[in-house]
């Protein structure tokens, strides 16, 4: 069974403020956790922030962060896709 991966409101706007590059990686991301589950080693800056929750870089500066909102569903939900800077971490 594959997981579902959704975006919560604030972070669907503000994947439409990323460049075009960072938004096919971010696709590539969220289909890989798609097929495979939320922990993403192979991405680059790739760290575990608390339980449950990781991020990763799509670029120099921008950043992909996600949590696990139930394992028994298989429900992802990425809260933050942005700049390094205002990173919730």
């Amino acid at each position: 069974m594959s997981w579902i991966v959704g975006f919560t409101s604030k972070a669907e706007k503000q994947v439409g403020k990323l460049p075009k590059k960072e938004r096919d990686l971010l696709a590539l991301l969220v289909r890989e956790m798609q097929l495979s589950g939320p922990a993403r080693s192979n991405w680059k800056n790739y760290s575990k922030l608390r339980k449950e929750e990781y991020h990763c870089h799509l670029g120099y500066k921008w950043v992909a962060c996600w949590r696990v909102e139930d394992r028994n569903v298989k429900l992802i939900e990425v809260y933050y896709a942005g700049s390094r800077e205002n990173a919730p971490y």
